[in-house]
């Protein structure tokens, strides 16, 4: 591969391009990190948004294969945050001038789940006098359930393919009706049509995964058209069919640095959109996120979940600030932030600039 600086950010990169950069050691990585951090700052500039999360249930109907809390596991302390409680918290995210907070949980779509998600869109909206963005992850639902919370108040939604490869995907998720491929995609497209900033991603050093997954799923995104992205290393789970195969898995250091190096491919291929920083890189690496946002990413996520229930929301194992409060959480991320030369965008949305940029075309 040419030095990565030779790459502009406009080019259309080809699939050979992003198989050679997700997979970039030594001093050619080094210089697709700085060739992103600089792309970054001219197309999106220095400032981090600020997305309050609150993981308020980890019931789900799904059993996706590396997921801790899949249906299936049963040494898992199921809850469900209650609504005047997850309402606190967006109180609590107004109040410090977060600018937008995240709603996820694990994946329901009976009409009770349906109806309340829309009520507690519509208490964080009259509550902040409709000051508050909200991005909501909920998983795969009707378009019409879609449609009912948008109106509601959600604007963004994050609904990650995990792998853009069906075969892929396949040896990940169950192969069933709950599980279904083309059903991911499908939401998708709607999420699009409807009017959402969209989002999505993949996980990054799964068993059976190689460079070239992860360049196609780069192109995936480009091809999609995303306004935005939360995608991190995969970190195994005790209880889940995916341990088993740990022994197949790259290590957790090169894990690391692939996520980084997807992040900045991610960057230069698609210069405006939104990327978040996963807080599953500060489980490998102290100072993980910082360096995701020295390299591409402009969205962090403090965890203002109730501290009690936390622990218990466990996708993968080793998840860093599980004991922290909301106020601790916030200002720890601030000196991350300061640490890697970056803003804090308090009170702002943080819309992706490529949403509003191709609003026209869609």
């Amino acid at each position: 591969m040419k030095g990565t600086t030779d790459i502009p950010f406009h080019k259309t990169l080809s699939f050979e391009e992003l198989t050679c950069m997700v997979a970039a050691e030594g001093t050619e990585r080094k210089s697709l990190l700085i060739e992103a951090g600089r792309v970054q700052e001219e197309y999106v500039g220095k400032n981090v948004f600020f997305r309050g999360l609150i993981e308020f249930s980890n019931y789900c109907t799904k059993n996706c294969y590396y997921c801790g809390i899949r249906k299936d596991n049963k040494n898992i302390e199921r809850y469900d945050i209650a609504d005047e409680d997850i309402l606190a918290a967006a109180r609590f995210a107004y109040k410090n001038r977060y600018g937008s907070l995240v709603l996820q949980s694990g994946e329901r779509s009976d009409d009770k789940f349906v109806e309340r998600i829309s009520r507690l869109l519509r208490g964080i909206k009259k509550l902040s006098n409709g000051e508050l963005g909200i991005t909501i992850s909920l998983g795969e639902q009707t378009r019409e359930t879609y449609k009912e919370w948008f109106k509601a108040g959600a604007h963004r939604y994050l609904l990650r393919i995990e792998s853009s490869d069906e075969e892929l995907y396949y040896k990940i998720h169950p192969r069933d009706a709950k599980h279904d491929f083309q059903t991911r995609l499908n939401c998708l497209y709607t999420l699009k049509e409807l009017g959402y900033q969209t989002g999505t991603g993949v996980m990054i050093g799964l068993p059976f995964q190689n460079y070239e997954h992860l360049a196609k799923d780069l192109l995936f995104m480009k091809e999609l058209d995303i306004d935005m992205c939360g995608m991190g290393p995969y970190i195994e789970h005790h209880d889940t069919p995916l341990y088993e195969y740990r022994d197949q898995l790259w290590p957790l250091q090169r894990r690391f640095e692939v996520a980084l190096n997807m992040i900045a491919s991610l960057r230069i291929l698609m210069p405006d959109i939104n990327i978040a920083a996963a807080t599953a890189l500060q489980a490998i690496d102290p100072m993980g996120r910082e360096k995701a946002l020295k390299c591409g990413a402009n969205v962090i996520m403090p965890n203002i979940t109730p501290t009690a229930n936390r622990k218990n929301y466990l996708l993968y194992e080793n998840k860093p600030c599980t004991d922290e409060g909301a106020d601790d959480c916030t200002n720890c991320l601030n000196v991350r932030i300061q640490m890697a030369g970056r803003e804090v965008g308090y009170g702002e949305w943080g819309d992706s600039l490529h949403f509003h940029s191709n609003r026209g075309r869609r």
